[in-house]
């Protein structure tokens, strides 16, 4: 309900889908009937399950179908990937399947032997080739993987070195406004010709201010 401006701009054969596909899933969520005993299903609750893997195995095929052609477009240019990511977005890839997603890890999470049973899994994981294939398209995916992969408290652009320049906006301190900082309380030093802010790093020295 909170976005229900987008609902409006979907098609209603779209609209239909997406509700399908939740009502399958709250079909399977357990809800009260965790004490059930394991691995015992209700012919319902299988039928339900065999339902969503045929669900995810016609989504998942119209999902093959498309991306490779939309990798192909994207790779032109990234204006091209822009304009594919748009569509790709509005198409069953960017409002079915991302909740598709979300809804089986929930539901692996609360049954896992349901899951199994049903068998949608393996059709999704089946998709992990396309879409890697297209997001490795995207505009700045490197820094992206560096940020995701640094540790925390130290800048993902320390990883990337020399390219960080073509994706952030170099700004230029003057020497003047260097001194009045430090003047200030701060602790801004020059190395080759780049400032750096060492202030947090003093603290946690154990070499003294006087090396620093």
């Amino acid at each position: 309900m909170d976005h229900e401006h987008y609902s409006k701009e979907r098609s209603a054969s779209l609209d239909l889908l997406l509700r399908f596909q939740r009502l399958l899933v709250s079909k399977l969520y357990p809800g009260d009937c965790v004490g059930q005993v394991p691995n015992t299903y209700s012919p319902d609750l299988l039928g339900v399950g065999s339902l969503l893997k045929k669900y995810t195995a016609l989504l998942c095929t119209h999902i093959g179908d498309i991306l490779p052609v939309a990798t192909s477009i994207a790779s032109t240019s990234h204006r091209h990937f822009a304009e594919v990511s748009r569509v790709v977005d509005g198409d069953l890839t960017g409002i079915l399947l991302p909740e598709l997603v979300v809804s089986v890890v929930l539901l692996l999470s609360k049954n896992a032997g349901l899951m199994q049973e049903a068998g949608a899994i393996p059709l999704l994981a089946g998709l992990l080739e396309h879409l890697d294939r297209f997001n490795h398209l995207a505009p700045g995916k490197e820094r992206d993987d560096n940020e995701d992969l640094a540790w925390p408290g130290i800048m993902g652009s320390f990883f990337t070195g020399q390219s960080c320049r073509n994706n952030e906006e170099v700004t230029l301190i003057r020497k003047a406004d260097l001194e009045n900082h430090n003047k200030d309380g701060g602790f801004w030093t020059v190395i080759d010709g780049k400032v750096y802010d060492i202030k947090d790093f003093q603290t946690q020295s154990l070499t003294g201010n006087s090396i620093l």
